[in-house]
């Protein structure tokens, strides 16, 4: 395990689509919360340990036109005891929103940010979003879509059951936030596979499931709530196990892209489909792919010379609407199976 950079130049905090003006139907802001204050709800460390896709078996090729090469980081703090304080408040209260993600997740509140104005501008913020460009070594922006801003998962009814089952994410990059303090908790630890998609996926296929000796389960510093794991949330496969009595356990994940759109897109939005507010979902599945293939389009029209053959000239274009064209597809073919390893 190594710490990597893996730009040159100094990463930065950049925005791809701005949170939208205006409230989907169905929400609406709560009144009487604190404004989010970065001076007082932030207290951003660095981690100490970092964990490479290379460091889990993944090869050039694999790690190629991903966002980073970085897979996770150990825990280190981004709220202040106040922030943890107004974070695990706001939790609780959207608790009355939450609803279940297919057979993966059991209780989860997407959306939260239409709701609350302080978790939309913790999930946005300017001062967090650099500071996680500089641990994954490259631009990145808070993910165009705002469903996957302030995502929260809470504990399950039933306590055979794990919290959420091992997957790996429908987004590029995130952190996982712990809100309830996992000191206290009964199990429902965050665990991730030193492994690769590809040997999850055969160890479903002979039905089983990473082994205890493959499986991280990282500590997390006292006092935890507020506590971060980065992760490279496409390319890991992890968890939040199970609990050993019932008791409140929940975590908050927020997402975010590279900057770069000519890398891959790492995301499944269709999984979305019948997890999601219909009207929600698509209008902001149609403003990423779009913010994706602007930036594309605009690198063939910034290029210089005359030097493209047909074919060439052609492939350059489909690469530009790429996303378009699958979003169009998805959309129209209708929902998926939420995809997990169990």
């Amino acid at each position: 395990m190594s710490w990597v950079m893996s730009a040159t130049t100094k990463p930065t905090a950049q925005v791809a689509v701005p949170f939208p003006s205006e409230l989907p139907p169905g929400y609406a802001w709560f009144d009487d919360e604190p404004v989010f204050d970065p001076e007082r709800h932030l207290r951003l460390e660095q981690p100490a340990e970092i964990t490479t896709l290379a460091d889990l078996g993944y090869g050039p090729d694999d790690i190629a036109g991903k966002a980073t090469t970085i897979a996770a980081s150990s825990p280190f703090r981004v709220l202040s005891d106040e922030g943890a304080e107004v974070m695990l408040a706001v939790a609780r209260r959207l608790r009355a929103f939450c609803r279940p993600a297919g057979d993966r997740i059991e209780r989860t509140v997407r959306g939260g940010c239409y709701r609350s104005k302080w978790l939309r501008d913790l999930c946005i913020s300017p001062e967090v979003t650099q500071h996680f460009a500089d641990i994954y070594g490259t631009s990145i922006a808070p993910h165009p879509m705002p469903v996957h801003l302030g995502h929260i998962n809470y504990e399950p009814s039933r306590i055979e059951a794990a919290v959420d089952k091992w997957h790996h994410d429908t987004i590029p990059l995130d952190y996982v936030m712990m809100v309830t303090d996992p000191a206290v908790t009964p199990g429902g630890r965050f665990e991730y596979f030193l492994g690769t998609k590809a040997e999850a996926a055969a160890m479903r296929a002979r039905g089983e499931t990473p082994p205890a000796e493959r499986i991280v389960a990282p500590e997390f510093p006292g006092p935890g709530p507020g506590s971060v794991i980065a992760l490279h949330g496409d390319m890991v496969v992890h968890r939040g196990g199970p609990l050993t009595e019932l008791a409140e356990r929940i975590t908050m994940v927020n997402a975010f892209v590279s900057a770069d759109a000519s890398l891959d897109a790492q995301s499944r939005n269709r999984d979305l489909i019948g997890v999601d507010d219909p009207q929600t979902l698509y209008s902001e599945w149609a403003r990423a792919v779009a913010w994706r293939s602007r930036d594309r389009l605009d690198a063939i029209v910034a290029s210089a010379g005359f030097d493209g053959d047909v074919e060439s000239v052609a492939t350059q274009l489909e690469f530009a609407i790429d996303d378009v064209r699958t979003a169009i597809d998805e959309m129209r073919s209708g929902g998926g199976v939420i995809e997990h390893y169990e």
